[in-house]
């Protein structure tokens, strides 16, 4: 049983950080979430909310994760005026005979 939450994990995990997927599995994961249809029904009070409660938790992190590593990407990333003051420095003229 381990084995297998683990390996959904990761399945959830990597779809999740593949831009192609990513889409889908938000989509995904907010219908099962919303619809009444669930691996334990949510009409059976405590045990049919623990599956949402989990899949809940899983999206909310990686989410997370995924904006936290955009928005540090974005912020360590030179500025523009940076990128043109470092191309001015480095122009080399050459002479060609």
């Amino acid at each position: 049983m381990n084995n297998l939450v683990q390996s959904f994990y990761n399945w959830y995990r990597h779809t999740l950080r593949n831009t192609k997927y990513r889409w889908v599995i938000i989509l995904g994961t907010l219908i099962y979430l919303l619809s009444p249809i669930d691996i334990a029904p949510d009409f059976i009070p405590v045990i049919g909310w623990i599956d949402d409660g989990i899949i809940a938790t899983l999206f909310i992190t990686e989410v997370s994760q995924l904006l936290l590593e955009g928005f540090n990407r974005r912020r360590s990333t030179p500025d523009v005026a940076d990128n043109i003051t470092a191309m001015d420095r480095e122009v080399v003229d050459v002479k060609v005979g």
